[in-house]
Order: C-alpha cells, then structure tokens, then sequence
C-alpha cells in the first residue's frame, strides 16, 4: 500500500488502513456508498460505483489532481492496541 499511487477497494477495512499516517493514499471506493463517511469528509476517498466508466473516471480524476491530503486520519493515530495495553498494566 505504501508504493502505489492510489488503492482501489470494495473493503471498509482497507479504506481505514489507506488513511493512516504511514500510507495516506487516496481511496477509489467501488462501490455504490461506503460505511466510512469519514473517509469522504476527510478527502481521502471518492465513491466511484460499480460501472466501468465512473471507475476509470475517478482513477483518472484522482491520477491527474495529486491533491495534498489530510496528514491526520479520520480513524484515530493508529496507536490503540498501545494505548490499551498500557491501560491493561495499570490492572495487574
């Protein structure tokens, strides 16, 4: 995820791990809505639907805008399992 140019997905998963701080890529969501919103809001993702053409429309929209995206993910720092294990020892 990390050397390509953008990542194309049905998966919610994926499009959480696309806008954490070590990949931050913009996200083609082939499919007709997504369940993560906040991907939309933030600008890392555009829904492009399931037809041939509106998915190579929003390939070639996103290759040739290069936008600048949000250095923050919507979905937190990627620091949880730390964050709860540090809060797992305070119970020992």
């Amino acid at each position: 995820m990390k050397k390509c140019e953008l990542i194309i997905t049905d998966s919610g998963g994926i499009q959480e791990e696309a806008t954490a701080p070590c990949i931050r890529k913009p996200i083609i969501v082939i499919r007709l809505s997504t369940e993560r919103p906040e991907a939309l809001e933030a600008g890392f993702a555009k829904v492009a639907g399931t037809e041939k053409s509106g998915i190579l429309s929003a390939i070639e929209a996103t290759l040739a805008s290069r936008r600048q995206l949000p250095s923050a993910s919507p979905f937190g720092d990627g620091k949880a399992a730390e964050k709860i294990a540090e809060i797992i020892k305070t119970f020992s």
